[in-house]
């Protein structure tokens, strides 16, 4: 199954946070998608912001949240930005 850590862009406290939001492997992560992953940390860490929502979702890409497209970083602004109440 693997670590979390091992997913490009999972550093240790990004590790810490989904763990202690239920999400322990890299297998529960890609079942859970990052917008859910993201809304459960944004619960207990209201300074999570849309760079942490571009880790997750590259995480479970298997790339560095640099490589993901355009049109998807919008996409995911928009939704952290709908979810913080800022839309």
């Amino acid at each position: 199954m693997g670590k979390l850590s091992d997913l490009p862009n999972i550093g240790k406290k990004l590790e810490e946070q989904l763990t202690q939001v239920g999400i322990d492997t890299p297998e529960k992560l890609r079942q859970t998608g990052s917008r859910e992953a993201w809304m459960r940390i944004y619960e207990v860490d209201p300074s999570a912001c849309v760079n942490r929502l571009y880790s997750l979702e590259a995480a479970i890409a298997g790339v560095k949240k640099t490589e993901l497209e355009e049109e998807r970083k919008q996409e995911l602004k928009t939704f952290c930005r709908e979810a913080k109440g800022q839309i």
